[in-house]
């Protein structure tokens, strides 16, 4: 982690409540997670791909682009499962998470257009087995995939968590 990246997170992010929206894409029993540098508590985190919303954007067209950009997969936006409240200044984000499915294109890394190109965030991409990744390394999962036992759990969640 450099104070550089740490800068530009806070001047892109920090301070301001962001709304956030995040595609759960499950395929053969595993999730798509994207790793994140310098994001979570030990700098590092994983979780589905998603992001920003911006002004005049409905949720399904900015979890499209979202996915696009930071994936190469087109998908269909399907079920609304939960929303989930992260707030560890200067970081605060409401994230609405929706199941997905890919119905163009294979996982590839992308880019987070909002960050400059030696501050990029995301390392990483792949479809991964849920208790494989809780194993490896659970405390860089987010939140909503560290207390779960399968990912039938966390279709079926609804409501509002907070994990702090």
């Amino acid at each position: 982690m450099t104070d550089k990246i740490q800068e530009e997170i806070k001047e892109q992010y920090g301070e301001k409540l962001r709304v956030r929206v995040c595609g759960v894409c499950i395929e053969k029993g595993k999730i798509l997670l994207v790793h994140h540098r310098s994001l979570g508590k030990t700098n590092s985190l994983w979780a589905p791909p998603g992001g920003g919303m911006q002004f005049g954007e409905d949720a399904r067209t900015a979890l499209k682009r979202e996915f696009l950009e930071e994936t190469h997969c087109e998908v269909d936006v399907q079920d609304f499962l939960f929303v989930h409240e992260y707030l560890d200044p200067p970081l605060h984000g409401i994230e609405l998470f929706f199941q997905v499915k890919i119905i163009s294109g294979h996982p590839v890394l992308g880019k987070d257009p909002e960050m400059s190109s030696d501050s990029q965030l995301l390392t990483e991409i792949g479809f991964f087995d849920l208790a494989t990744a809780q194993k490896r390394d659970l405390v860089s999962l987010h939140y909503v995939l560290q207390n779960i036992k399968t990912l039938t759990d966390l279709i079926n969640q609804k409501g509002y968590f907070k994990f702090h």
